[in-house]
């Protein structure tokens, strides 16, 4: 090769490189800022740490119809988790973890830095209508089949 091939091929892979450079600037000033947020998952009882729970992040749209995609995080053994480059919008943030009641709820992000703490609650018992609950009397038991006199 000559030195007039050499400086051709060499500009145009700096013009290629410029051009992916560029592309990736304005796609993040498109998408927007981003932010760094931190989860920190407690029993809600004692506050004790939730080792290996799923954190499950959501993207939701500005209608409030949660988006395809998403990620998994799971927590140390101190309860926490983390993730950088977050959008900013609102997330839908799902908690799951063994013996414990399934937690989910939407944040507005809306911060370079942020921390959530998700108390986690022990699931309670189901509801019967064939167990007796205090708020009621004895005399309002009657068979349905049964007119009132």
């Amino acid at each position: 090769m000559n030195r007039r091939s050499v400086s051709i091929l060499a500009g145009a892979v700096l013009l290629g490189v410029c051009l992916l450079v560029g592309r990736g600037l304005a796609q993040e000033e498109e998408e927007g800022p981003v932010a760094s947020l931190r989860f920190l998952v407690v029993r809600d009882t004692n506050g004790k740490p939730v080792k290996n729970a799923a954190v499950v992040l959501h993207p939701v749209n500005r209608k409030g119809k949660q988006e395809r995609g998403g990620m998994e995080l799971k927590t140390d053994p101190e309860g926490r988790t983390g993730f950088d480059g977050i959008p900013y919008g609102t997330l839908r943030v799902q908690v799951l973890a063994q013996g414990f009641q399934t937690f989910g709820e939407d944040y507005d992000i809306s911060k370079p830095d942020m921390e959530i703490t998700i108390k986690l609650k022990r699931p309670t018992g189901q509801y019967s209508i064939y167990d007796k609950h205090p708020d009621e009397k004895k005399d309002d038991k009657k068979p349905p089949d049964q007119k009132p006199q």
